[in-house]
């Protein structure tokens, strides 16, 4: 018995690799991306995956609930374990907007957050009376949950006068300093609100946002987004996966809940963050036509692991801890300290852990005429200096700056999820 089949209690279900699923390869996935039809997807049920991951399945009806059952849960897609596909979207409050708008808009997000995340829709699709407008879109009807996570985010300006707020505002919630590795386009910078869906089916990621955007007009607009297209990190369950420069990424990621507690789970400073966390967002570019060109072993030298193995250069396996004292023949330390790795370790930033959840991207071209890509890089962290003191290291001496640039950039509070009867953010305004 296959292990679709096995998994699915004896029904046979249809097996669909994840070329498949991209309509043909990534070039055409992401072309249809940029024409925001995000589409194939729609296959219900288990769906395999490459070789390299054929231990891992993806069950399209999978849900998670949205509202806590408990205390001081996180929201959904958090500690979720990544999903393949992702939509972020940063949104401005419109300049007239009032407290109860702010209020009324996250109760309506939340409410619509739990019937997409149960794989219904936010309204009819086609009015009773058969006209006017539906209040769903309705391009994910009968694609089912596929994991389904929207995770919302509240920026500094939410704090600022226009809402009472400012005696609420987390002590470590801040606009992130200049740092030495950004290149940042102004409209790719901040926002008021965010939102991260993420699922298995690129489409109901895409669904979910554009339906929430659209409850949002007339109260907040939209200020930038990125579409990621494949996941470039892993939860415990799953094979570590690569990022466009054809590297594992997210090898040493945080898994442990002794981890999730000290370095991403936010304390009382505001208790109506307390069980929340905070997200880091930027916008990666990479120079991914100039990095083909360059040497492997130069390549390898940059990140300190194998291409292929993903095996630290200090030896063993991928998982294997890095030894940074290991020298060659020559005295010279095995992995360079200016590697990305090595930068970027804990046992070299005094213990500091950051959970990372990024997603590659794709904008197409560029003005140029070569590949426009790169990675969506989500931070979960309760301190978002955390990311500030490793960014600083990575900006100043990273070998692979010479094949980046930071080009967005946003950090946003994440309060807890609610209780059945809530709405995101309502002790906020108690």
């Amino acid at each position: 018995m296959t292990r679709e089949r096995a998994q699915a209690g004896g029904v046979p279900r249809q097996g669909v690799s994840r070329r498949a699923l991209l309509g043909g390869g990534i070039a055409a996935g992401l072309g249809v991306v940029a024409g925001a039809g995000i589409g194939a997807g729609g296959v219900l049920g288990y769906q395999r995956v490459s070789a390299a991951q054929a231990d891992e399945t993806i069950d399209l009806r999978q849900s998670h609930p949205f509202y806590a059952t408990g205390t001081r849960m996180p929201q959904p897609g958090v500690r979720t374990s990544p999903q393949r596909y992702c939509v972020f979207m940063a949104f401005d409050l419109a300049s007239g907007a009032l407290t109860r708008d702010l209020q009324v808009l996250l109760a309506r997000w939340s409410a619509a957050i739990a019937q997409l995340q149960a794989g219904k829709t936010v309204g009819a699709v086609v009015p009773v009376s058969g006209v006017g407008a539906g209040q769903d879109t309705g391009e994910a009807l009968d694609l089912g949950p596929a994991s389904l996570t929207v995770t919302v985010g509240l920026g500094p300006g939410v704090f600022d006068d226009r809402f009472g707020l400012a005696g609420r505002k987390p002590a470590k919630l801040a606009e992130l300093p200049t740092l030495p590795s950004d290149r940042l386009d102004p409209a790719l910078v901040g926002g008021d609100l965010s939102l991260q869906a993420c699922a298995d089916d690129p489409q109901v990621a895409y669904h979910a946002i554009r339906d929430l955007a659209r409850i949002a007009r007339g109260t907040a607009t939209v200020r930038w987004t990125v579409l990621g297209f494949g996941r470039a990190s892993a939860g415990p369950d799953q094979t570590t996966p690569r990022n466009l420069f054809g590297f594992k990424d997210g090898t040493r990621n945080i898994e442990s809940d002794a981890d999730f507690q000290k370095w991403v789970w936010a304390g009382a400073d505001q208790d109506w963050m307390a069980g929340g966390t905070y997200q880091i967002v930027r916008k990666i570019q990479m120079n991914i036509e100039i990095w083909d060109a360059d040497d492997i072993a130069d390549q390898q030298k940059i990140f300190g692991r194998t291409k292929i193995a993903g095996a630290p250069l200090s030896g063993g396996q991928e998982h294997t801890t890095p030894d940074f004292a290991v020298k060659d023949a020559a005295g010279r330390t095995k992995i360079d300290m200016r590697s990305h790795i090595a930068l970027a370790a804990h046992e070299n930033n005094d213990g500091v852990k950051i959970l990372r959840r990024p997603y590659n991207y794709t904008d197409g071209l560029n003005q140029y005429g070569q590949l426009d890509a790169g990675l969506l890089f989500l931070v979960y962290a309760n301190d978002p200096d955390h990311f500030v003191r490793l960014q600083r290291r990575l900006g100043a001496s990273d070998l692979l700056n010479e094949y980046v640039a930071h080009v967005g950039s946003a950090v946003f509070a994440v309060p807890p999820a609610p209780a059945e009867g809530s709405y995101i953010g309502q002790p906020l305004f108690a």
